[in-house]
């Protein structure tokens, strides 16, 4: 696993992520932000996409002491982790109107999570 910053990514390890498999990690200010996970069709390694999603985020963030891993939307197997539901921003048009209840249904997540405040 190789974790490449800036002008050390070249043309050939982007060729090499859409053939076989990895995850991009964007650092901003404190925090970094994964967003995307690719895996070619054919490809199998076990435990991969925790190692490139999961693990190297965190490293990536503790290194430089940063305060934040974001690691996006979508999949309540991140909320085991200890990536709990926060808001964010986007540019999407919700034409749904029970969308308005996320905020009832991220606290009843936070409130059920691994991590608690004021317990002795």
């Amino acid at each position: 696993m190789k974790r490449l910053q800036g002008n050390e990514i070249k043309a050939k390890h982007w060729d090499s992520f859409y053939r076989s498999t990895g995850t991009p990690l964007i650092t901003s200010g404190d925090t970094v932000y994964g967003r995307l996970w690719g895996c070619h069709p054919r490809s199998y390694y076990p435990s991969l996409h925790f190692e490139a999603c999961y693990y190297q985020a965190i490293e990536a963030a503790i290194e430089p002491n940063l305060k934040t891993v974001e690691a996006g939307a979508q999949g309540e197997h991140k909320i085991q982790r200890g990536y709990m539901p926060v808001p964010t921003y986007s540019c999407h048009n919700l034409l749904d109107e029970d969308f308005s209840k996320v905020k009832l249904v991220m606290k009843m997540i936070q409130d059920s999570g691994p991590f608690k405040e004021g317990i002795d």
